[in-house]
Formats: C-alpha cells, sequence, structure tokens
C-alpha cells in the first residue's frame, strides 16, 4: 500500500507539480491537499496520512501556525516543511515547533522524492545546504531528561526504535502491534516528554536515556 502524502502549499501550480510527481512513484500516493493552513489542519486530522509537505510563506495562517495547531491537536503525523527560506532563525523555530524535516523548493526533483522516501520511513530530511544549522540545533540540550522516568516499558522500547529511525508502519511490525496503537502511544510519550516531534523525542532519549 502506497504512504499517503498531504501537500499544504497555497501555490496551486506548485502542489499540481508535486501532485504529479509524488503520484509517478508507486510507492507514494497524494491523499489530499490544502491551500491554507486551516484546510491543511482539517485534513490532516481526516486523512491522517503518512506524511506532510507544509509550506512557510503561506497567507493568513502561516506555515509555522499551522505546524504548532498540527501538533497541540495532537497529530504526529511526521510534518516536513517545503520552503524557499533558508533562514537560520526559520529552521530553528520550525524545528522547536515539531517540523520532521526542512526542504528547499529548489531542489532538484529526483532528490525530492529520495527525502519525502527517507521521511516517510522515519528518517531526519534537511536540505544539503542547511545541515550545518540543523547540526547546531541538534546539539542543543533538549532537556534535563527526568521526564524519561515517566515513560511506560512499551513507550521507552517505541521512543527507542523511533530514535533508530524507523516509522509507526515499522515499529508496529517490530512489536507485533497495530500502527494504530502505535500512534497512540507515540500521542502519550510526546506529551509526557514535553516534545513536539518525534526528532526532539529521538535527541532526547539519544541523549539522555540508557539503553536496555
Amino acid at each position: 500500500m502506497p504512504s499517503k502524502v498531504l501537500l499544504i502549499d497555497d501555490h496551486p501550480l506548485l502542489r499540481r507539480g508535486l501532485q504529479q510527481l509524488i503520484n509517478d512513484d508507486p510507492e507514494l500516493e497524494v491523499a489530499g491537499e490544502a491551500g491554507d493552513g486551516k484546510d491543511g489542519l482539517e485534513k490532516a486530522k481526516k486523512l491522517d496520512p503518512d506524511l506532510i509537505l507544509l509550506d512557510l510563506n503561506m497567507k493568513g495562517m502561516d506555515g509555522l501556525a499551522t505546524l504548532k495547531a498540527i501538533r497541540d491537536a495532537g497529530i504526529t503525523t511526521r510534518v516536513v516543511m517545503l520552503t524557499v527560506s533558508d533562514h537560520q532563525g526559520d529552521v530553528a523555530a520550525l524545528f522547536k515547533a515539531g517540523a520532521d524535516g526542512y526542504l528547499l523548493k529548489d531542489m532538484e526533483p529526483d532528490e525530492l522524492i529520495k527525502n519525502i522516501h527517507q521521511a516517510v520511513n522515519g528518517q531526519l530530511v534537511v536540505d544539503e545546504r542547511l545541515a550545518e544549522v540543523m547540526a547546531s540545533l541538534l546539539r542543543h540540550d533538549t532537556g534535563t531528561g527526568d521526564q524519561l522516568s515517566t515513560l511506560t516499558a512499551r513507550e521507552c522500547d517505541i521512543v527507542w526504535l523511533i530514535a533508530d529511525g524507523l516509522s509507526n508502519k515499522m515499529i508496529a511490525r517490530e512489536l507485533n502491534i497495530t500502527e494504530g496503537t502505535v500512534k497512540v502511544h507515540v500521542k502519550h510519550l510526546l506529551k509526557k516528554l514535553g516534545v513536539r516531534s518525534r526528532v526532539e523525542a529521538a535527541i532526547l532519549m539519544v541523549n539522555k536515556g540508557k539503553r536496555p
């Protein structure tokens, strides 16, 4: 079954191009698209996609506000920003708000598809031109680690698998549970750890956790 992608971008021509590019890949499909943040949030709730590609500079509800709304709604779908901005402040703000990746719109189509596959499979994706900025963010201490003691044994298993780069589907297979159960656990453990994304949870676990 192809991985479902939701496009949130206020440029119809770009959405059309992305849709054609993604749907040409047999392992991916565009499950829906939205031209603004409000509609994007509703479709994220309704469609439960495997990946959201989100623009930053949109009229009205911009990408940062949309991302925060998605995370505040308890949606744990991986969200990758696809934007023209390579501003360090934007990268930092979006990562802290729960982004799982940051790509620039001028990248080659083949490279974009490669990154989409990596994101769907649980990897952090960052445009190579921003690698130094992201490396600096990843070195930043994400907390004291005290929150880790609040996790159940199952939640610890899951967050370590997240740190290993596994997607929800792969975690479900590894632990012999349903993907829906994994999503519930991820939602709970993000809340307990006080983080907004799987990336932050993985960093906290690697920096502070003790692997069994």
